[in-house]
């Protein structure tokens, strides 16, 4: 590696991620695996980690096309916020209570959701997590639905390398929210990956955003007033922090200068990237992640086998590639 130009590597690194990661078409034995999707339709419950953000939406979309094919109807709920994890569990032991036929769980917290899916295996309803990790026994959930954050994070950090050049510089990581294992994994996979450049050093990679646009911001500020003019890049995990961290980015007179690499789409980060000041957007599938969430647990109520863990994908936009229609279809998913 010694003999080689890093924006050489960097460059076909890159390259290998876009080649490699095209995106796809759209395409446990329990009490209930006699029931059938004729007749009565099954209902299921889908608890996002929230609502408001335009990933949960376009997720929505994705497991409301599911429950048409498979004959269900869904009920869509999840808490206010995305830090509330009692009124997650809350949400999750009424449709428990209510006696839905299967539940689709992205828990907030990978620690505090064991013991209601505990339980929902003890009552005999299906649970399929999906989008972020729960740290329970395999045998108490159906299947786990999602992205690779992991590689996700790792992918991002070469997206970073390649923006800053063969200089190389300082750079954030601004983390989200602690117990959500979705975000945790791409924290960890940028710090893995950034590693392998010695030219970038991370002189930040312990502060949580929380889980709004606005503590985005301030936690941004905050930031940007230890370190001043010395940072040249920050990884955000989710759209949330990455539309914070924009907005102090722009504050400061610093788009385009402080290199930003953002995990999750908006329509704000979308018009950023083109505008230069947002180098690089990590995409998933979230209409893919709904949809195989709710089919994989009608199969599983079937009694079909069904895969333990289902990768849906992972995939890199830039200011270049945007325009390519799978990219372009990722950057800007249905929400309605």
């Amino acid at each position: 590696m010694h003999e080689k130009s890093p924006v050489t590597l960097i460059v076909a690194i890159l390259f290998c991620c876009l080649a490699g990661c095209h995106p796809p078409a759209d395409d446990n034995a329990n009490p209930k695996a006699t029931a059938e999707a004729t007749g009565d339709l099954l209902h299921f419950a889908v608890i996002p980690k929230g609502e408001n953000h335009i990933y949960w939406q376009s997720v929505r979309i994705g497991a409301e096309q599911a429950a048409k094919e498979v004959g269900a109807r869904i009920t869509f709920k999840g808490p206010a916020k995305e830090s509330d994890r009692s009124e997650q569990i809350d949400v999750f032991q009424g449709f428990l209570n209510a006696q839905v036929d299967g539940i689709c769980l992205a828990p907030l917290d990978a620690d505090a959701l064991v013991r209601p899916v505990e339980e929902a295996k003890r009552a005999g309803v299906p649970v399929v997590i999906f989008d972020s990790g729960l740290n329970a026994k395999p045998e108490d959930y159906v299947a786990f639905v999602a992205t690779d954050n992991f590689r996700g994070g790792q992918i991002a950090a070469d997206a970073m390398a390649a923006s800053l050049g063969d200089d190389g510089g300082k750079v954030i990581c601004l983390r989200y929210h602690q117990g959500s294992d979705s975000t945790h994994r791409r924290e960890e996979g940028f710090l893995d990956g950034i590693a392998k450049y010695p030219n970038i050093d991370v002189i930040s990679s312990d502060q949580y955003s929380g889980t709004t646009t606005e503590s985005a911001v301030d936690k941004a500020q905050a930031l940007f007033n230890r370190f001043g003019e010395n940072v040249d890049g920050v990884f955000t995990a989710c759209e949330p922090n990455a539309e914070g961290m924009l907005r102090a980015i722009r504050d400061r007179g610093l788009a385009g200068k402080v290199k930003l690499v953002a995990f999750d789409s908006s329509d704000s980060l979308r018009e950023a990237m083109s505008a230069g000041h947002v180098a690089a957007i990590i995409l998933q599938d979230p209409v893919r992640i709904g949809n195989l969430a709710v089919k994989t647990l009608a199969a599983s109520i079937r009694g079909e086998t069904v895969e333990k863990n289902v990768d849906t994908g992972i995939f890199v936009a830039t200011k270049k590639n945007q325009d390519e229609p799978a990219i372009a279809r990722l950057l800007n998913p249905p929400q309605s």
